[in-house]
């Protein structure tokens, strides 16, 4: 039995209420295979298109009357986006479980992450939230100050500051649930981003954490065996796309620094997955593995995927 953070990629959870709806159904079998494997597995999503579509929605309907209606934060979108998913996901694991006479419950803890209000994030935003746009709708949010980036070659999306996860401040209570035998989803599209203030307080503040950055800090923090971070492939490549892909199968630190140095994996994709499994394999001397959702059970069971090995 071992100790698994796993985080949840986008494609597991669909872009839309009705695709999500679907979508962790199919999720929920891959995840339960885990369980029923006897692994202790702590669950991680990401929120990006869910994020920025509650901000969209919030953004038009204060637009009609501020006064009635005042702006909504983004760190309160985020809050919204992680009990809305949390609470598909729960559903669907729950009915898995019990579909195969698995008695274990689940909760979704809603968590808020402390960053660095000096991070120098805040001054280049870089995390694509919300939907895919064309190019001319893009240009026309640039006209209007907001921050768009093109997005891996799948078309283009507004971006927001992404700091650093420093400490995750429900980890006691995570930590408490756990040592009841609880499958806990928390730290939901990279937590809340908040800073500490004067008389014990947390700001929210205008930010999507990377899920992948924080699924990391939350497995070197409560010693896990292993970060598995699933994405839409098999496999980390190198080369990716090009007649000379060549795929990865177990990499050292080293080597994958390398790697990165090389400018082989695209920022706010791939970049962010190799970099957060570095961090935890640099941090625990243990492994992180990258495959997809469907290949989760065999990557654990060591036949594929990408292991970075600390």
């Amino acid at each position: 039995m071992a100790k698994v953070v796993v985080a949840l990629g986008g494609n597991a959870l669909g872009n839309n209420l009705i695709e999500q709806m679907a979508a962790v159904k199919e999720t929920a079998k891959s995840i339960v295979d885990l369980v029923a494997e006897e692994h202790e597995v702590i669950l991680v999503h990401g929120n990006g298109p869910q994020a920025g579509m509650i901000q969209l929605a919030m953004d038009e309907l204060t637009a009609d009357d501020p006064t009635k209606y005042p702006p909504v934060p983004l760190s309160v979108c985020v809050a919204m986006s992680q009990t809305y998913i949390g609470y598909d996901l729960q559903n669907a694991l729950r009915e898995e479980m019990l579909h195969r006479k698995i008695h274990k419950p689940v909760i979704t803890v809603a968590t808020q992450v402390v960053v660095d209000k000096a991070d120098p994030a805040f001054n280049k935003p870089t995390k694509p939230i919300g939907r895919f746009m064309t190019k001319a709708e893009a240009d026309q949010l640039a006209n209007e100050g907001v921050d768009v980036m093109e997005d891996a070659g799948r078309g283009y999306r507004r971006v927001v500051a992404s700091p650093k996860p420093k400490e995750i401040v429900e980890l006691e209570t995570i930590d408490t649930l756990l040592k009841a035998d609880q499958l806990v989803i928390c730290c939901g599209g990279g937590g809340i981003p908040v800073i500490k203030q004067e008389n014990d307080h947390l700001q929210g503040v205008a930010a999507v954490i990377d899920k992948d950055y924080c699924s990391a800090l939350l497995a070197a923090t409560i010693d896990a065996d292993m970060l598995v971070i699933l994405t839409a492939v098999e496999k980390v490549a190198l080369n990716f796309g090009k007649p000379d892909q060549k795929e990865l199968g177990e990499v050292s630190i080293a080597e994958m620094k390398q790697y990165i140095a090389e400018g082989h994996f695209a920022p706010g994709s791939m970049l962010p997955k190799v970099e957060a499994g570095l961090s935890f394999a640099a941090k625990s001397g243990k492994k992180t593995l990258i495959t997809s959702l469907e290949k989760a059970k065999d990557g654990l069971a060591g036949k594929t995927g990408t292991v970075i090995v600390g």
